[in-house]
């Protein structure tokens, strides 16, 4: 079964945890937070939020939505559901633009579209995309402007405010048409396969002992990805010809060789910077799968 993030998990992702003594602060019903994209990550986990959010990419990259995924190749305006799983690839880090998160509970407030998911913006099922023009991109960032400065007042009814100002996007965005452009994938085992492929090359290089590696399972990957370890690990098999652990053992033994030939770094240091808790048992990973040791094949370099 696939998990969500919550709203929590939002804060600890993105701002390290700042933002979290909002949560308790709200004096409302549901929460309701906006912020820019610019030090959005350039890649995020491919999972469903706990939450609805609403954001005005400005920034080229690839969104996978459910089944499907669209090229995002000019100003847009995204809405996600709780109920599907997203992620976003951006193309290079030229990423701006601004997003807002609510809960159902905080529009609900104002009473005025009923229930949420059955809205046109928000249903499952739905194109959650619209791409702007120039004059729908300067009117949707007036309303992002006018929602950082209002939620950063100290005006006693702001969250009323803040709850107009989400209306007026939302009707705003619902006079536009939507994408129509999206691909769906052919293969759901290439799908998988592909994201995990990318999530594992991210783990590295590693730049430095503490900064270790913390997805070292098949389990750790199934878990970052939202789906089950057999799923996991049946498509990557099916498009690979190995196995989960056969790859990441690959890729762990490849930076292994790298940090032996072209650092300074001790043994000790490769070990815990590769994710062993003991150097001993990187010296016996690394034989078992090299048939030498580490301090071998360094001493062989010089």
């Amino acid at each position: 079964m696939e998990s969500s993030e919550s709203i929590k998990e939002f804060y600890l992702r993105n701002t390290g945890g700042e933002g979290l003594s909002c949560l308790n602060k709200i004096p409302v019903m549901g929460h309701f937070n906006v912020f820019t994209r610019d030090e959005c990550s350039l890649v995020t986990p491919y999972s469903r939020r706990d939450y609805y959010k609403i954001s005005l990419i400005i920034g080229k990259g690839k969104l996978h939505y459910a089944d499907k995924w669209i090229h995002v190749d000019r100003p847009a305006l995204l809405f996600s559901n709780p109920m599907v799983p997203y992620s976003w690839e951006a193309d290079d880090e030229n990423q701006t633009g601004w997003f807002c998160l609510f809960t159902d509970q905080f529009l609900q407030n104002g009473n005025r579209l009923g229930n949420l998911q059955d809205s046109q913006l928000f249903k499952i099922g739905g194109t959650p995309i619209f791409f702007v023009d120039e004059a729908q991109q300067q009117s949707v960032s007036d309303i992002f402007i006018k929602m950082t400065a209002e939620i950063q007042s100290d005006y006693v009814h702001k969250y009323d405010m803040l709850r107009t100002y989400l209306h007026l996007l939302i009707h705003e965005t619902m006079k536009m048409h939507p994408a129509e452009s999206f691909e769906h994938y052919q293969n759901a085992s290439q799908r998988v396969a592909s994201l995990f492929m990318e999530l594992l090359e991210r783990q590295f290089p590693i730049d430095s002992p503490e900064a270790y590696l913390k997805l070292k399972t098949a389990n750790d990957y199934a878990e970052s990805l939202s789906i089950h370890v057999n799923s996991l690990n049946r498509s990557v098999k099916d498009m690979t010809g190995k196995t989960t652990t056969q790859q990441i053992t690959s890729r762990i033994i490849q930076e292994a060789n790298a940090l032996l030939q072209h650092t300074d770094w001790n043994i000790s240091e490769i070990a815990y910077g590769l994710g062993f808790e003991e150097p001993s048992y990187f010296t016996n990973y690394f034989k078992k799968h090299t048939g030498s040791t580490p301090n071998a094949l360094r001493g062989s370099l010089v």
